[in-house]
C-alpha cells in the first residue's frame, strides 16, 4: 500500500472514530470533545497504536497526522476569535488580566511547593511549577461553543485570560532559562516584552487598516470564495507571526486573526466556510491526535503516585487561581468557578516548558513523564467538569423553584 493510501485510510479511521465517539459522548450528557479525546487515547500507543499497525510502513505518517491536527487547532481558535469583538474583550480586560495572572502564579507556587516537598532543588521545583502554570483553552473553547456560552462573560474572560496566561508563562520561561544559563534575565525579559508588544501592535494595526481594504478589493474582483481563502491566509500568517515575531503560541495568533477578520462584512461567509472545513476534517483530527500522542505505557507504575499528586496540584492551582482572579475582577462565585474550571486543561506550552527543563537537566525523566501524565489527566477532566459547572442551576433559579 502506497504512503498516500496509508495516510488516507488512517485519516478515514480517525475522523469516523472521532464522530462516533463524539456522538456517544453527547448521548451520555458530555461534550463531544471528551469522546474524541478518549478515542484518541484508545487509538494511540496506549492500546491500538493506530499509526504503527502492521500495514503502516510510512515512517512519516505520525508526523503528517500531527501537522493536520495542528492545523485543526488553528482553525478552532480562529473560529473562537471570529465570534468575538475587540470591544467585548476590552470590557472584560480586568477579568482577563487578574484571572490570567493568578491562574499562573498560584499553580506555579503550589507546583514549586510540591517539588520542594518531593525533595527537588530550587530551580527544578520552580521549573516543575512553571510547567503547571500554562493553559490550553482550545478544548474549553470547543466545550463553550457547544454550550452556546462562548460570548458570555465567562467565555470572554476565559479567552482573554488564556492570552495573558500565555504571555506571563513565556515571560517567566525567558527569565528561568536565562537564570539556568547563568546569565542575567533582564535582557531576555526586555527582548521578550518588545517582541510580544511588536506582534500585538502590528496584528491590530493590520486588522484595523489593511484587512478591510483587502476584503473590499476581493469583493470587486469577485474571486470564488475569495474572502474565505483570504481568511485562511491571514490565519496562517498571524499564527506564524505569533511565534516568529512575538515568541507566543501559534494558537494565540490564530485567535487574534479571527477577531480581526470578524470585523469585515464577510464574517458570516467566512465562518460558514471555516466551520465546514474545520469540523468535518481538521478539528476532529486535532482532538484525536491529542490522545494519539499520549502513551500511558511510558508512565512507570512506581511514578503513578507522582502523577496523581502533581495532577491534583495542577487542577486545584489553576481552578483556585483563575477563579479567584475572576472573583476579584467582579464576577460572581458561579462565574468564577466556571472560568477557573475552563482554565484547567494543559497543552503544548506546558509540555514545551517541561521539555526545556528536561533538556537543561532540571527535570528528571520521571518528573518529565509525570508532567505528561498531568497534561493527559487535566485535558480529559476539563470538558466534563466544565460542562457540569456550566449546567448547574443558579442559586436564584433554585430559590424560585421552591414552593
Amino acid at each position: 500500500m502506497s504512503p498516500f493510501l496509508q495516510l488516507s485510510i488512517t485519516l478515514a479511521i480517525i475522523i469516523l472514530a472521532a464522530k462516533i465517539a463524539g456522538w456517544i459522548s453527547q448521548r451520555f450528557g458530555q461534550p463531544s470533545v471528551f469522546g474524541e479525546l478518549l478515542v484518541g487515547v484508545l487509538l494511540g500507543p496506549s492500546l491500538l497504536n493506530l499509526t504503527h499497525l502492521p500495514f503502516i510502513t510510512n515512517m512519516h505518517l505520525e508526523e503528517f497526522v500531527l501537522e493536520l491536527g495542528e492545523m485543526g487547532v488553528l482553525i478552532l481558535m480562529f473560529l473562537a476569535g471570529l465570534e468575538l469583538e475587540l470591544g467585548e474583550m476590552a470590557r472584560n480586560g480586568r477579568v482577563s488580566v487578574l484571572a490570567g495572572l493568578l491562574g499562573v502564579v498560584v499553580p506555579i507556587g503550589l507546583g514549586a511547593a510540591a517539588g520542594f516537598a518531593l525533595g527537588m532543588e530550587t530551580r527544578s521545583a520552580l521549573f516543575l511549577g512553571l510547567s503547571l502554570g500554562a493553559t490550553s483553552v482550545s478544548i474549553s473553547a470547543q466545550t463553550l461553543m457547544e454550550l452556546n456560552m462562548l460570548r458570555s462573560r465567562v467565555g470572554l474572560g476565559l479567552l482573554g485570560a488564556a492570552v495573558f496566561d500565555d504571555i506571563f508563562v513565556i515571560l517567566l520561561l525567558s527569565v528561568m532559562t536565562a537564570m539556568a544559563d547563568g546569565s542575567s534575565g533582564a535582557d531576555a525579559v526586555l527582548l521578550t516584552i518588545l517582541r510580544m508588544t511588536a506582534f500585538l501592535v502590528l496584528s491590530v494595526l493590520v486588522g484595523l487598516y489593511v484587512l478591510p481594504f483587502i476584503s473590499r478589493w476581493l469583493n470587486r474582483l469577485q474571486i470564488s470564495r475569495g474572502n474565505v481563502a483570504m481568511a485562511v491566509v491571514v490565519m496562517l500568517i498571524y499564527a506564524v507571526a505569533a511565534e516568529v515575531i512575538g515568541g507566543m503560541a501559534a494558537i494565540t495568533g490564530a485567535f487574534l486573526a479571527g477577531m480581526m477578520v470578524g470585523r469585515s462584512g464577510e464574517k458570516r461567509n467566512v465562518e460558514a466556510g471555516f466551520a465546514m472545513l474545520g469540523y468535518s476534517f481538521f478539528i476532529p483530527i486535532f482532538f484525536v491526535d491529542v490522545g494519539l500522542r499520549i502513551n500511558l505505557t511510558e508512565l512507570p507504575l512506581q511514578a503513578l503516585w507522582l502523577v496523581l499528586i502533581v495532577s491534583t496540584v495542577a487542577i486545584a492551582g489553576k481552578w483556585i487561581g483563575a477563579g479567584l482572579g475572576a472573583k476579584l475582577a467582579g464576577m460572581n462565585w458561579r462565574e468564577s468557578i466556571q472560568l477557573g474550571a475552563g482554565m484547567i486543561s494543559r497543552g503544548e506550552v506546558g509540555l514545551i516548558v517541561a521539555a526545556i527543563g528536561f533538556s537543561e537537566g532540571l527535570l528528571t525523566r520521571e518528573f518529565f513523564s509525570t508532567v505528561v501524565g498531568m497534561v493527559l489527566i487535566s485535558t480529559l477532566v476539563t470538558p466534563p467538569l466544565l460542562r457540569w459547572v456550566c449546567t448547574l442551576p443558579s442559586p436564584q433559579k433554585k430559590a424560585r423553584e421552591v414552593p
